[in-house]
């Protein structure tokens, strides 16, 4: 297998091509992102002492009693959770390698104004799920986790969680966090490409609101309202920004002509 061939950047060419060109092209984009994300998940997993300390960090803040006696029922839990830990660590990492061989792929097939927005898009799309990440781990799970620990410690009960349990539902949220955040690159990717403007999303911001907050209950993976709260309030904040800027993109052809 040639890797030069393979990772060499597709020449940009508005000519037709064949139907098994276009087969070819996706073997070929599919066969980097096996290899890139292999490779991040590999070097992810010898850094597995480093993603435990990091995921138990939010816990400890609640209780170091409680991070510290985390409970392992399974016999293979640890390569099991290792291998979990690995493969979301190794997407995050390799997700800008990975957006920028899906844009290489599909780059041909767009006009030149989609293919003007699509760059900015993807860079937008991975900072802003960084952002939701680390909103999420810094804001949000600590306080989650408090709620939960204090609400079963009201009951009586001592709250004694397992590994698989806990890492579960730390990564899910924080992922939940990471995709809620991208809705103003959908929003502003439409808005580019003429589908939507400032004026329907102001006009439709009280349906907005629903359907952030029903985004929110479906990929939240607890049902408290707080946790729903802390997920559709910035949502709707970037819904916000998303207004304004999308006002500012429909005025810049015109101050550029």
């Amino acid at each position: 297998m040639n890797l030069h061939r393979i990772f060499a950047f597709r020449e940009l060419d508005d000519e037709p091509k064949p139907f098994l060109d276009h087969i070819e092209d996706l073997r070929t984009m599919l066969i980097k992102m096996v290899i890139v994300l292999g490779l991040a998940m590999t070097g992810s997993f010898f850094f597995r002492g480093a993603l435990t300390h990091f995921l138990q960090a939010p816990l400890a803040a609640v209780d170091i009693h409680s991070a510290e006696n985390l409970q392992s029922l399974g016999v293979a839990d640890s390569m099991m959770i290792s291998f979990q830990l690995a493969f979301y660590a190794g997407l995050t990492v390799s997700l800008p390698f990975l957006l920028f061989f899906l844009t290489e792929f599909i780059l041909p097939a767009l006009t030149p104004r989609e293919r003007e927005a699509l760059l900015p898009t993807a860079v937008a799309g991975f900072a802003l799920f960084l952002g939701g990440v680390a909103f999420a781990y810094l804001v949000v799970l600590p306080q989650t986790l408090a709620f939960f620990y204090a609400d079963a410690r009201s009951l009586g009960w001592s709250p004694t969680w397992t590994v698989r349990e806990y890492y579960s539902f730390a990564t899910q949220f924080l992922i939940s966090f990471g995709l809620a955040f991208e809705l103003p690159v959908a929003v502003l990717l439409l808005v580019r490409i003429g589908i939507l403007d400032s004026a329907k999303l102001s006009k439709f911001r009280a349906h907005a609101v629903v359907i952030i907050l029903f985004l929110a209950a479906v990929i939240t993976p607890t049902t408290d309202v707080i946790t729903l709260m802390l997920m559709g309030g910035p949502m709707y904040v970037l819904y916000e920004l998303c207004v304004v800027v999308a006002r500012f993109v429909e005025r810049r052809p015109e101050s550029q002509a």
